[in-house]
């Protein structure tokens, strides 16, 4: 499994109430956010699992589209795989 590292910004809860719309939006995008009351943490505000995997999702089934669809041709694989190891 990766590490992953969430950097996550702090607010205080009044301001994440009035800014839900916009925080939901920036952690659509992958930010998260650590919610405080008179400056201690009570909690997190992060990316969705579930919404994680289905991107993945999304992106492998756009990647076998494309190559069912406009498949590469003209190149040798095995010739890029030794550059590569050079």
């Amino acid at each position: 499994m990766a590490l992953e590292i969430l950097v996550k910004t702090e607010i205080g809860s009044y301001e994440a109430k009035t800014k839900l719309p916009e925080l939901l939006r920036q952690v659509r995008a992958g930010k998260s956010f650590t919610i405080t009351i008179r400056g201690e943490a009570v909690a997190d505000l992060v990316p969705s699992a579930r919404a994680k995997f289905k991107d993945k999702v999304t992106a492998v089934d756009r990647i076998k589209t494309f190559m069912r669809t406009d498949p590469v041709q003209g190149v040798n694989i095995k010739e890029l795989l030794e550059e590569g190891r050079a």
